[in-house]
């Protein structure tokens, strides 16, 4: 069974994340995905994705960066 992050962890750690976004509902959901898989998400609006390796290392179907 995977383990989730207290539920409305990823909520306001997302909503901080994708504050800047332009294309806001696609950061949020590509975001909480990778929080809950992940069980971190970086500080700020951009970068600092050193601060969680899964998050940062996670890519899509095309070989980029899925997280935001």
């Amino acid at each position: 069974m995977a383990y989730y992050p207290k539920r409305g962890f990823c909520n306001p750690k997302c909503a901080d994340r994708c504050a800047a976004a332009g294309m806001k509902d696609r950061c949020l959901n590509y975001c909480e995905i990778c929080c809950k898989e992940c069980k971190c998400v970086p500080h700020g609006t951009y970068g600092n994705k050193d601060d969680c390796p899964c998050y940062r290392d996670k890519k899509n179907s095309k070989g980029k960066g899925k997280c935001p």
